[in-house]
């Protein structure tokens, strides 16, 4: 797969410049941390749940648009391959080939609350592994500027998952697959439908049926979001992390509840001491 890079600055987010930049307030590197592991700002930043926005609906996994149902012959898709490419104002058209399938562009608008991790740069004390000379496995941790974008050059024959490790791959992000996962975002009706993408869905196959129109269709890549957390995919040092942020609330929620007591018992004791008797 080819790809052409995209962002809100119509440029590909260096990872060089991000590792300097102000702007990646979750960066975090081992160089900083004085422990035998990295320290990450990883998955959670807080355990507690948000409210989710009223106006997105998410739709359940089964329930696929109706980009998603129709049945394509080899003359339906070369007639919408020309439609398609007849209503695009650039040179990302999309082609038909002998054996039936096709090849196109893909956009897909990076959606991450959290940051991802790459190699590190490398140093005269790491070697060509990303590693320490005492053989601890080195990462750098940052966020990835907000509503960053990329196009993949893919097949119709190219499943969602694939697509997934292709981005990762392209920014060199080294975070189980796993982790995130592909959602189609459609707006109807003056609503926002979101849904998850299975693994064996073709992305491709859903941008040709529902046309170039951004509104009707986008891809955005997010977090794997499946109600329960697989811990055993992440790592020692971000399970270790985690351990940390849990430790951190607690402190600070119980720091809160005792300081809310100490105040009332104060203005209560203060009421008695200036109240009289009888």
């Amino acid at each position: 797969m080819t790809d052409t890079a995209n962002s809100t600055s119509d440029k590909t987010p260096s990872f060089e410049m991000t590792w300097g930049s102000s702007t990646s307030s979750g960066y975090c590197s081992d160089e900083e941390s004085e422990s035998e592991f990295e320290q990450y700002f990883t998955a959670r930043t807080s355990f507690f749940p948000q409210n989710r926005k009223p106006n997105v609906k998410v739709n359940k996994q089964d329930e696929q648009t109706e980009c998603g149902k129709q049945e394509l012959t080899t003359a339906t898709i070369q007639q919408k391959v020309k439609e398609y490419n007849a209503q695009i104002n650039s040179n990302l058209f999309m082609n038909t080939n002998k054996d039936g399938s096709y090849t196109g562009f893909v956009k897909v608008q990076f959606k991450l609350a959290r940051p991802v991790s790459v190699p590190p740069p490398k140093k005269g004390s790491h070697d060509g592994g990303g590693r320490k000379a005492g053989g601890v496995k080195r990462r750098t941790s940052f966020y990835l500027p907000k509503d960053a974008s990329k196009h993949l050059h893919i097949s119709s024959r190219t499943s969602a998952r694939e697509v997934i490790e292709a981005l990762l791959k392209k920014f060199t992000v080294v975070d189980n697959p796993a982790k995130f996962a592909l959602f189609e975002r459609s707006e109807r009706h003056d609503q926002v439908y979101v849904r998850k993408l299975s693994d064996t869905e073709q992305p491709l196959r859903l941008r040709l049926v529902a046309g170039p129109n951004e509104k009707v269709l986008s891809f955005l890549l997010k977090e794997n979001e499946t109600g329960e957390v697989n811990w055993h995919a992440f790592s020692m040092p971000e399970l270790k992390n985690f351990l940390r942020i849990l430790q951190r609330e607690e402190e600070e929620h119980v720091k809160q509840i005792v300081q809310r007591y100490a105040l009332a018992r104060t203005k209560m004791q203060e009421t008695l001491a200036g109240s009289t008797p009888g």
